[in-house]
Formats: C-alpha cells, structure tokens, sequence
C-alpha cells in the first residue's frame, strides 16, 4: 500500500495535464513518501488520456477514462474507487493548487487530523458578483444545513483511508462532494492556500455548471426551500383573513364602496406567481428523487490501465 494515493480529475486538460503529473511526482519524491497518481479523464475530447498516459513509463500511474462527461463529482468517485493509499490527495489538474502546500497539509495529516482541506484565501481574482453569489449560496447551504459546510472549500485535501471508505460507501447518485466531505465528519482542519493562475487552457466551470451545481447541493442537504412554502403560505393566509377583517369594518363603519378590480388583478398575479415558484421547488427535490430510484451509475468506465508498481 502506497503512503499516497493522488486523485486527479480531468476534463480536456492535454495542455495541463503532464507538467501536472511531473510536479506531483517530484513533491512526492521530495518528501520521501511512496505514491501512486490515478487521473480520470472525465470524458475529454482533446487528448487529455493520451497525454496522461504518455506518462506511465517515467512514475507509478493509473489512468481512467470515463465513457462521457459525467461532471467532475463522479469523476473523483471514480478516481477514488481506484485508490489504494493509506491517504488520498484530490487535486485539480489546472496547476491552479500548489502541490508546494503538500508539505505543510500533510504536516497537519501527521498531528492526527483524517481530513486537512485547502481553503482559499482570498478571491481577488473573480469579478464582484461572481464573489457575492459565491457568499450567498454558502449563506444559504449552511442555513438549514445538518452539517457545516466550510465556505471556500477546495476539493484540494487529504483523507485518510478511513474517510474514503466512508464516502465510497455513501449510496447516492447526484454528489455533491463538498457537502459529502463535511457529513462523514471526522477529525478535520483548514490550510488556506492561494491559488496560481491557469499554466494553459481555461476554466471549464462556466455558469451553467456552478448553477446546476448549486442546485445539486441545496437540494442534497437542505430542506429549507420546501419547509418555507409551508411560511409562506401561513403569512399569505394571516395577510388574507386580516384584509378581510379590514374591508368589512371599512364597510359596515364608513360604508365605502370597496370595487377592489386592481388589488384582485394583483393578488391573482402574485399569488400565481408563488404558486408556480413553489411548484417549481417541489420539482428539483422531486427530480432528485426521480433520478435516485432508477439506481443508474454514477459513471460508466470506458477503458483503463495501471503502469508501475507505487514508488
């Protein structure tokens, strides 16, 4: 068994990809500990398995490539489930994460904390409103949340064996992997790193995907969009019973002629409009049901090798 267990997803990183490998394994070589580095090509269509591979006679490596886009989550279940290391390291393949910071994440590994995850330090680098939707969704993930979920939490991290063996265990299809990290639990700290930028290509994480992996994580571990409706509904009802109250006491006391054509047309229109929103929510809830119980793979494995023996 390997000392480390590096977990590389990738998805059309051909330009990234072997100078990341030659860096990983010469801090791992530096530090004395034995390794192994499994890269998941995520269904890329520039060549990223090639050049991965292209890598296997010069260190210890296992390349997967998954038979489409499964999303970066099932990626690093698949990288995971080949792992063999008394610890695994997840790492980006953009060299954007530092291996330098190894040394000192593996120095907290070594006081006995399971997990040690990097935190990124600043957002300097990102556009205001790309910064105020990333603080409100941790607002809003942590709100009902049944465990914290650390904001700006990088999938850069150590675990131990036994932190692995409790995700790989989780039966879930749709992931997401920052919520799953923090509800296994164990002993856990924080390194904050700075982040370099890109050596090639750019990110693949358009908006698209951050929205369609926000919902993923709000439906996955909380509950609050459905239980407000319930709110909702009761202060619409309270509003209701009080306006009535009010309209016959204008009208018994001062005898005003209430027509009430505009406040019907804009209560119809309001109340429509919640109704839909509402319906709306139940739908991505329902949807994750939906997709629970076909029981389908998180990820299908089109091919794979392993060159090497762990050094």
């Amino acid at each position: 068994m390997p000392d480390l267990s590096f977990v590389i997803p990738a998805f059309n990183e051909a330009g990234n990809i072997q100078r990341t490998l030659r860096e990983v394994a010469a801090e791992a070589e530096r530090l004395g500990k034995t390794y192994e580095i499994i890269v998941v090509d995520d269904g890329s269509s520039d060549g990223t398995y090639e050049a991965a591979a292209a890598c296997s006679g010069q260190i210890p490596l296992a390349a997967v490539r998954l038979s489409r886009n499964f999303g970066k989550e099932q990626a690093m279940c698949a990288g995971l489930s080949r792992s063999t290391g008394a610890a695994v390291v997840i790492l980006d393949a953009d060299l954007q994460e530092p291996v330098s910071t190894l040394e000192s994440m593996l120095a907290r590994y070594s006081e006995g904390y399971e997990v040690v995850y990097a935190v990124r330090a600043s957002r300097h680098d990102e556009s205001p409103l790309k910064r105020v939707l990333t603080r409100g969704f941790y607002k809003l993930l942590t709100m009902g949340s049944e465990c914290p979920i650390p904001a700006n939490a990088r999938d850069y991290r150590i675990m131990d064996r036994k932190v692995v063996e409790a995700l790989l265990s989780l039966p879930e299809r749709n992931k997401f992997m920052k919520g799953l990290f923090s509800w296994v639990g164990f002993r856990s700290c924080a390194v904050p790193i700075e982040l370099k930028p890109r050596h090639s290509g750019k990110s693949k994480f358009g908006f698209r995907r951050l929205f369609r992996l926000a919902l993923t994580g709000l439906t996955s571990f909380t509950d609050w969009p459905l239980r407000i409706w319930t709110v909702v509904g009761l202060a619409i009802a309270c509003l209701s019973i009080a306006y009535s109250f009010w309209i016959v006491l204008k009208t018994l006391i001062w005898g005003a002629d209430v027509p009430g054509f505009a406040t019907i047309t804009t209560a119809i229109f309001f109340l429509g409009g919640l109704q839909i929103m509402s319906i709306g929510v139940i739908g991505e809830y329902l949807s994750r049901v939906f997709s629970e119980v076909k029981q389908r793979p998180g990820f299908i494995i089109a091919e794979e090798f392993r060159a090497g023996s762990p050094s």
